[in-house]
């Protein structure tokens, strides 16, 4: 089957800037500091400050950066960490590489962010942070985490992943708790030439700790004073991200300009079940996916729905088609089928959209056209293969 619309189409993204981006990796290589160069230093200032806090610690994966960055701020054995179940598995297995014991809590229905309120009631004296997954390019409130956080005396570590500048309350992503970590996976809103992390902190002791724990426990050369592991941000990729990050603001303005096309387009097909995830913090929402439920009230399944649209040439995915608690390698965990409902709701619901910056308006509205005529109908017609039948009769 021919892809006429991509999930994620990268090309459109770099094709523009390609000469530079070809300039700073011929830099690098002049240079020749692959580890710990001077482009992973000057990324690291720059986006800490643009996402509105003071340190920067490049490693080698948004997953090291969570499960690093939890020893950075003191988190191991002995404590609890709060995590919503409908999260990529990485959130719970960077708590579990701390030492910690993830506490998964339920989501909202709307927003799919992690349910505060559900939260309060899984404290217990060994809870000692709570990570809130700011999920699809939304952040969880900043006022009530911090509020929250207040409360009960936890740390606040944000996972944000998928939050590249993402905005909310004065608040950016990354800048809200004590520490945060970003992914820069390559179809993320920034994203690298390969796998990539950054842990941002606005205490310094964090930062060093982090740095320290990144380069094999150092704090000079052949000097370990900790038990670290070796996972460095590489100068090459660092460099690339640096070059990315001016045009990021653009690229997520675009992304919610086509979200808000995906709201009106997919408007009258409410009635029909069709209900995109809830955007509750306006042109804050950086939309790294756009993602739809198919509820019990739509005529179609997702599943149908998803094959139909794979059989127009349209790609989609699922973010994420099994909740943390029921995944078979976290049994360990002891929670079962039915302790969070609305995750397991949602997962077999959930379906995320093409969106990326460069996609069309008339791409937009064919997708939808799709999902219209398969929920009326329950089948796709094509109607470029209806006109090529007409002309061989």
């Amino acid at each position: 089957m021919t892809i006429r619309i991509p999930f994620v189409d990268l090309k459109l993204q770099h094709q523009p800037i390609q000469t530079q981006l070809q300039q700073v990796i011929q830099l690098v290589l002049e240079q020749g500091d692959f580890i710990l160069g001077q482009g992973l230093s000057d990324f690291e200032a720059a986006f800490a400050a643009a996402s509105g806090t003071e340190y920067g610690v490049g490693v080698a994966s948004g997953t090291d950066a969570i499960a690093l960055g939890l020893q950075a701020c003191k988190i191991g054995g002995g404590d609890e960490v709060i995590l919503p179940a409908n999260t990529f598995i990485a959130t719970l297995i960077g708590v579990l590489r701390a030492g910690a014991k993830p506490v998964l809590v339920d989501c909202d229905p709307q927003t799919a962010l992690i349910d505060l309120e559900a939260a309060i009631k899984s404290i217990t004296p060994q809870t000692k942070a709570i990570i809130p997954v700011h999920l699809y390019g939304q952040m969880v409130s900043p006022r009530q985490l911090l509020d929250f956080a207040d409360t009960y005396k936890l740390i606040v570590f944000e996972d944000a992943a998928q939050a590249h500048l993402a905005e909310k309350e004065g608040f950016h992503a990354g800048s809200v708790g004590i520490a945060a970590a970003f992914s820069f996976y390559p179809s993320k809103n920034l994203g690298a030439f390969g796998d990539g992390g950054i842990l941002l902190t606005r205490d310094s002791d964090v930062a060093q700790k982090m740095v320290r724990l990144r380069n094999y426990g150092a704090s000079q050369k052949y000097f370990h004073t900790e038990s670290g592991t070796n996972s460095r941000l590489d100068t090459l990729q660092a460099a690339v991200l640096h070059q990315k990050l001016p045009y990021l603001p653009q690229w997520n303005r675009d992304r919610l300009t086509i979200a808000q096309q995906y709201d009106m387009e997919l408007a009258p097909l409410a009635t029909a079940g069709i209900i995109p995830i809830q955007n509750q913090s306006g042109t804050g929402h950086v939309y790294h996916l756009y993602v739809i439920k198919v509820d019990e009230t739509c005529p179609t399944e997702r599943q149908q729905l998803q094959e139909k649209l794979t059989a127009a040439g349209i790609q989609t995915g699922i973010h994420y088609p099994i909740p943390c608690h029921l995944q078979p390698a976290f049994t360990s965990l002891g929670y079962q089928q039915g302790d969070f409902p609305q995750a397991e709701k949602l997962s077999k619901q959930i379906l995320s959209l093409p969106m990326y910056p460069g996609l069309s308006s008339s791409q937009v509205k064919e997708v939808v056209a799709v999902i219209a005529d398969v929920v009326s109908t329950g089948s796709y017609s094509d109607p470029s293969a209806a006109v090529v039948g007409s002309i061989a009769a």
